[in-house]
């Protein structure tokens, strides 16, 4: 901003300084203008820095400077009303709503002022003219805020009741407002109601429907509307964010994430406003603030986090338990300096009662990135001196009926035995069993404890266990890396356990546990090809295994779930061995009755990884359907018992196939579902990545671009070329700057584009490339940077060009030429760029070798010739200093300008020629050629010229449905044509 010469000088730098952020620099620049105002001996000048400087404060964190100026303001309008013109007089006016609520956001401002100040309002109201409305809801805010509830039910129904003027705010504000006080009022549902027209874009303004989608958060949840709460968090958040006034709903947000188990991003809220917690401008913000605090710290405090460190007050680190406390006691101490104030404990007890509330949801995943806080772990109890011989006896009871049965956590139970079991003499069995579950448990660390169980078993006098015991070390060891000698055990120990049960030594389960270890050890082997032998007699060796355990367990496995087991593992390694031979169709039949059996014997979350292989296999065959079912009978299957990154797998598969039919919202469902897994995994940064880019996309075709954009920046930082691909990372750019040119952030769209066009250039396939340049360019005009747009759709048209597609490229030029338009003295060049594209087209349409080809460069040619006439028509009307086409001849002095307007209809009518050889499928482009035509013709002071032209698109359009809305519009204005020739 230079230096203030003159009032003009001054309303540029006003008008500047609006724009700028929101915070102390734009109020200290406004404070420096009035003085500069002031120089100028300017008296409106004065007023309209005062109305700037009360607008940035009301818009800060610093609105307790509001009263000063307005108190300048208000003595200059009862000194010289005349200074003022009608806009600053309505603007004064306007803000008396300001100071009023201004006022009881302030608690060292007695009630009795406030009170008073409604009094003078209503009173200046009244002789302005204006309704009562505006006041009502001023009085409405007071009882409201003192906790009088029958005093603002009266003055609710008041406010309602008058008439809607100039000084009523907007409507988004007021349903905010009404809306909030049915809230309050326990009437979650009726809230809603009011706020739906401001949610759904029906009415907007600076701050709304940011504090809507705020405010609407808590409702949603306790009315369990949760995606709703979800999306409204996602997109008020972006909007709330960069603004530093609002600070209230910015608490809501904060609130919406200690309600719903995101206490991590709860976290990240707070890290980035620190001025949050001591900003002392606006009390009344600064009480919701810390109540929220408040209740997330002791939401961590509760989860065993109280020691994390947390972000809070500058000046010192903190813990959550320590900010809790201290949150509380400034939240207490503020709402003790409203109530002393008001004369009532209200605004104290919906303090307490805000810090006081519990999660309404355990965890709402939201798909940003967000680790929940692990509980700090628990101890376990020391050993006491004497065990509790029946507690033991229950737990080593709970343990082997866990194993036999094949449970989900059996190793925790037989876990739980040995802490328990420890100083206490056990039997040899019992201590056999705990030692080889200790070993399962430890990997391949545990392979000596299985040596020490068989020893145990056999000191039991179990010589068949003692062998599954060794078979099973033996498998482990296989799977450490050392299938060759893990064989060799395995066979001596096969050869030992048939011959024990042959002689009835031992039985079918001990014997079957020997033979499906063997043939686990020779599946290893065939999969790493470790084995000595050659690879096709190791994969005979590992079928006849295979099926020896089906015929050892076949129609003995009763009521003994791990005999079933062990048919349905023989099973699904026939399927393997199938796909090894490229047979999928067998390998998919015997996944899928590998799966059934589990499910029938009562263990369905064993059949997850076989229904995992069925849809990939489904998958390779194009079995889209086919896949989708076995995807979902695994999720049904895995029930909670699915690791969380497997869970995140598969929610991932779904939302690739059930998007690849068109499902978009359940697809979003489940790549959100996806993200939250894989969070809680801790794979937030790999499969995170993917399920959050997935997301995005899907919330991108549902136009949910403020949700899509949250999203698909949480995953863009994370996806890397080097763990991604530079493929994922494109994409999820390119869907962003779509979700930012939607939301008229087009700066930031055109960077992020031009970001991914950076990467594509690389690519062997130039496509994306041209298209992402082209895209880029789109945003950087409309962001008002035609230089930087002009840029990049020349470079857009050279890829264009080297890829053969004539159609972008004459895009690509005519948009230079609106560009040029845009530029001082741009004319010329404007009109050579339309030429140019016309000239290429022309040429497109000669070379194309096939009709349909043809047909549409002949289409993009007429569009082409008809934005050249629109382009030629502006250029001359602002060359000529007219924002309008002339009416006739006579406003045209300029014979040029005449001779431009007839090159213009020229066009036009090459357009219309066009238009007409492409037949119907063209008619409505050939009409409106037509009468553009047809108003450039009355223009240039032809009208009858215009009527033939009017007159041959009421022909045109005879038949038509008068029910078409673009039917309607061509005859009205043909209608309207003919009319100028009477």
């Amino acid at each position: 901003m230079g230096e203030i010469t003159d009032f003009d000088a001054l309303r540029r730098a006003m008008a500047e300084n609006a724009e700028e952020a929101e915070g102390p620099a734009r109020n200290a620049r406004a404070e420096r203008l009035l003085a500069e105002a002031e120089s100028l001996g300017v008296p409106l000048a004065v007023v309209e820095a005062l109305g700037h400087q009360l607008k940035v404060y009301n818009y800060s964190s610093e609105k307790d400077k509001m009263f000063v100026p307005f108190a300048r303001l208000l003595r200059m309008w009862d000194e010289r009303p005349e200074d003022f013109d009608a806009y600053e007089a309505h603007s004064l006016h306007w803000v008396f709503k300001w100071m009023s609520a201004g006022m009881l956001d302030q608690p060292h401002i007695p009630l009795a002022s406030v009170e008073k100040w409604l009094g003078e309002m209503e009173h200046r109201y009244r002789l302005a003219g204006y309704s009562e409305r505006a006041v009502r809801a001023a009085e409405f805010s007071v009882a409201a805020h003192t906790g009088d509830l029958a005093r603002a039910e009266r003055a609710y129904a008041a406010w309602l009741a008058a008439d809607r003027d100039e000084m009523a705010d907007c409507h988004a504000c007021e349903l905010h407002g009404q809306g909030t006080w049915q809230a309050e009022r326990g009437r979650d549902a009726e809230a809603l109601g009011l706020w739906a027209p401001v949610l759904e874009g029906e009415f907007v303004c600076a701050h709304e429907p940011h504090t809507v989608l705020a405010s609407s958060l808590a409702p949603l949840l306790r009315l369990g509307r949760l995606d709703e709460a979800r999306a409204n968090h996602l997109r008020g958040f972006r909007l709330v964010r960069p603004m530093e006034s609002m600070r209230g709903a910015y608490a809501d947000h904060v609130e919406f994430c200690a309600l719903t188990g995101n206490e991590a991003r709860g976290l990240e809220l707070l890290a980035e406003r620190p001025a949050y917690f001591t900003d002392t401008g606006h009390p009344r913000s600064r009480l919701d603030f810390l109540a929220v605090v408040t209740l997330l710290m002791d939401r961590l405090t509760e989860l065993g986090l109280g020691a994390q460190r947390v972000p809070g007050p500058a000046g010192r680190t903190w813990t959550a338990s320590e900010l809790a406390a201290h949150a509380r006691a400034e939240t207490l101490e503020l709402a003790e300096r409203f109530d002393r104030r008001n004369g009532t404990s209200y605004v104290g007890d919906r303090a307490r009662a805000r810090m006081a509330q519990r999660p309404l949801v355990d965890r709402l995943p939201l798909g940003v990135r967000t680790v929940r806080p692990a509980p700090a772990p628990v101890a376990a109890p020391p050993p006491s001196e004497a065990r509790d011989e029946a507690d033991l006896a229950a737990l080593l009871a709970e343990a082997r009926r866990l194993s036999r049965t094949l449970r989900p956590h059996a190793l925790e139970a037989w876990a739980a035995v040995a802490r328990a079991a420890q100083g206490v003499e056990l039997e040899p069995r019992a201590r056999a069993e705990i030692t080889e579950n200790e070993a399962m448990a430890r990997g391949p660390e545990g392979i000596g404890l299985f040596e020490r169980a068989a020893a145990l078993y056999a000191e039991a006098g179990e010589p068949g266990e003692a062998l599954a015991a060794r078979a099973r070390g033996a498998y482990v060891r296989a799977l450490a890396g050392d299938p060759a000698a893990a064989l060799d055990t395995v066979d001596a120990l096969y050869d030992e356990a048939l011959a024990l049960y042959a002689e009835e030594a031992t039985g079918v389960r001990q014997t079957a546990s020997v033979v499906m270890s063997r043939a686990r050890v020779l599946m290893r082997c065939v999969h790493e090809g470790a084995d000595r032998t050659p690879a096709p007699e190791t994969f005979t060796r590992a079928e006849q295994a295979v099926r020896e355990v089906l015929a050892l367990v076949g129609g003995r496995t009763g009521d003994d779930v791990r005999l079933a087991a062990r048919a349905a593992e023989a099973r699904g390694m026939l399927a393997e061995l199938a796909v090894m031979r490229g047979d999928g169709e067998r390998a998919a039949e015997l996944f899928r009755r590998t799966a059934e059996e589990y499910v029938s014997a009562g263990l369905p979350w064993f059949a997850v990884e076989y229904e995992v292989q069925v849809a990939a296999l489904a998958h390779q065959a194009g079995d889209a359907a086919g896949a989708e079912r076995a995807l979902r009978s695994a999720l049904e299957h895995g029930g909670p018992y699915v690791e969380p990154v497997g869970r995140a797998q598969l929610h991932l598969q779904l939302a690739e196939v059930t998007g690849g039919r068109g499902a978009v919202a359940e697809a979003a469902e489940h790549a959100l579902q996806a993200a939250h897994w894989a969070d809680e995994a801790g794979e937030s940064g790999t499969l995170g990545a993917w399920a959050r880019q997935a997301l995005g996309g899907h919330l991108l075709r549902q136009g949910g671009w403020a949700e899509a954009a949250e999203v698909l920046e949480s995953a863009l930082a994370d996806l890397s070329p080097q763990t991604h691909g530079d493929g994922a990372v494109v994409q999820a750019l390119w869907w962003l700057g779509d979700c930012l040119d939607e939301l008229g952030d087009h700066r930031e769209a055109a960077e992020r584009r031009l970001r991914a066009a950076g990467i594509a250039r690389h690519w062997p396939e130039q496509q994306d490339h041209a298209t992402l340049a082209h895209l880029a360019a789109e945003s950087l005009g409309k962001a008002g940077l035609p230089e930087e747009a002009d840029q990049a759709y020349a470079r857009a048209g050279e890829l264009w060009r080297a890829l053969g597609n004539s159609a972008f490229l004459v895009r690509s030029l005519r948009a230079r030429g609106w560009l040029a338009l845009r530029r001082e003295g741009g004319a010329e060049g404007a009109r050579e760029r339309m030429a140019e594209a016309v000239r290429e087209c022309e040429r497109a349409v000669r070379a194309a070798a096939d009709p349909v080809t043809r047909e549409q460069l002949t289409d993009e040619l007429a569009h082409t010739h008809r934005q050249f006439g629109e382009l030629l028509v502006r250029s001359a009307t602002e060359e000529s200093g007219d924002a309008e086409e002339p009416a006739g001849p006579g406003d045209t002095e300029d014979q040029a300008v005449q001779a431009v307007f007839e090159a213009a209809l020229v066009q036009l009518d090459r357009a219309a020629a066009l238009f007409g050889a492409l037949g119907a499928s063209a008619l409505d482009d050939r009409t409106g050629a037509e009468l553009a035509a047809g108003r450039l013709a009355a223009a240039l002071g032809r009208p009858a010229e215009a009527a033939t032209r009017a007159r041959a698109v009421l022909a045109a359009y005879e038949n038509a449905d008068d029910g078409n809305e673009t039917v309607r519009a061509r005859r009205a204005e043909a209608t309207e044509l003919l009319g100028l020739d009477g």
